[in-house]
């Protein structure tokens, strides 16, 4: 499968996804927009595919946002089939059936931000740059961010972030809770490497499972989520991977033979 602006790239059992319009600084069109949508149902059916990075083309911008050019013109009815249409994408990338990690090189802003929010894990590069600038467009996030920036640094300082419009650097995206890590922007995609084969070393359907309660668990209240807990604990013993890895335990076995069922 071909894309325009995007470029899809398989290392074993990872996915590389690589979003490509360094002249724009990486900003999100429709065209880009389609270009991931495509390539997240594809990784999504490949069942030899195991973790997956998110990241942008050069060493500028992550994703700078959504194309303001495309945007300018719109009428209600077209922003909002857009923001629905974005969300829709943004959200197979949240619920994918495998972990996905946002290497997070210069500018998130905007959509950068938003797509960044909805991977599971975000590394960034020294040189990141977040935030929610929308209000100085005259427009609200339209792509998750008011819903998910609250989500992960709390109520409070999401407001301050999205009615201020104020950028924060990779540091303090660390400390406020934006981002698992900062490192040198030399670094980054060996670290985020790194990170997915340590995920891939496990059972693919445990960590595909954990996935569900979190995300679903996060959503609801705390006794819908330990049973929901409850359920998916059970569902891993009808699999091969449950079974090998107790079997290399009793066996003080390292090597386990994983195989995704």
């Amino acid at each position: 499968m071909e894309f325009k602006n995007v470029i899809l790239e398989k290392e074993g059992k990872l996915a590389i996804l690589t979003i490509n319009r360094p002249k724009a600084l990486n900003a999100l069109n429709a065209e880009t927009i389609n270009d991931i949508d495509m390539a997240v149902d594809n990784i999504a059916k490949d069942k030899g595919i195991e973790a997956v990075i998110v990241t942008g083309s050069g060493n500028k911008s992550f994703v700078a946002g959504a194309d303001i050019k495309e945007m300018k013109d719109m009428s209600v009815m077209d922003g909002r089939e857009w923001a629905i249409y974005a969300n829709g994408v943004f959200r197979k990338i949240e619920t994918l059936n495998k972990p996905v990690i946002a290497a997070v090189n210069g500018f998130a802003l905007g959509g950068g931000c938003e797509i960044s929010m909805a991977c599971d894990i975000r590394i960034a590069s020294k040189n990141a740059k977040f935030g929610q600038p929308e209000v100085g467009l005259g427009i609200t996030p339209g792509f998750g961010g008011t819903q998910r920036l609250a989500r992960h640094v709390g109520m409070g300082r999401a407001k301050e972030l999205i009615y201020t419009a104020k950028i924060v650097g990779a540091e303090e995206a660390y400390r406020i809770g934006l981002v698992n890590k900062v490192v040198e922007q030399e670094e980054l995609m060996d670290e985020a490497k790194k990170l997915a084969n340590s995920i891939m070393k496990n059972a693919p359907v445990a960590v595909r499972l954990c996935k569900q309660a979190i995300n679903r668990g996060m959503q609801v209240d705390i006794d819908t989520a330990v049973n929901l807990e409850a359920e998916l604990f059970g569902e891993c013993f009808s699999t091969e991977d449950q079974t090998e890895g107790m079997t290399a335990f009793m066996e003080k076995r390292k090597e386990k033979n994983f195989k995704n069922r």
